[in-house]
């Protein structure tokens, strides 16, 4: 195994504070404020996992996700969310996301570099008492702009391939 450079350090330590921000405005449902640290030329996909037998590197759906997202689809799923016609979030989910194990997995030659996190999300509804939780492992290309970072492209592998929730509505 490889030291780590200080520069690489400092580049993951940038990283977190980050994916840990980004989070945070997730869990205080500030949309706006999520979407405006997303590049313009987002690239958002969660596929579909499927169950193989055997041994096989195809876990996820080459066709079919969750989410496959642009920044117009994404606007457009937030801008509905603030409307009283998104019947799913009515009331609105509670949500925590726990991000951890976040590495950094390639040397910037240029203003992006590609970031691994595991996520697990947290979400409750109603007056129930139930916690509907989704896992997986993400993986993001992160772009240094004007002196902070921008999210250019995430892919979402979620550990599950029935998921646990009424509908997945919360951004991952």
């Amino acid at each position: 195994m490889m030291p780590i450079s200080r520069e690489h350090a400092e580049l993951e330590a940038d990283a977190r504070q980050f994916l840990n921000q980004e989070a945070l405005l997730l869990d205080s449902g500030d949309l706006e404020g999520w979407l405006a640290i997303l590049a313009p030329d987002i690239s958002y996909l969660v596929p579909v996992r499927t169950t193989r037998y055997g041994r096989t590197d195809e876990e996820f759906s080459a066709v079919s996700a969750h989410f496959d997202e642009d920044m117009f689809t994404l606007t457009m799923r937030v801008k509905r969310l603030a409307t009283r016609y998104a019947w799913a979030e009515d009331p609105p989910s509670r949500s925590r996301h726990l991000v951890s194990n976040i590495i950094v997995t390639s040397v910037p030659d240029g203003p992006e570099f590609e970031v691994t996190s595991s996520l697990l999300l947290l979400r409750t509804r109603f007056d129930d008492g139930r916690t509907e939780s989704l896992s997986g492992s993400r993986s993001d290309t992160l772009r240094r702009v004007d002196g902070g970072l921008e999210l250019a492209r995430r892919v979402v592998y979620l550990d599950q391939t029935t998921l646990p929730v009424g509908s997945i509505t919360t951004f991952l």
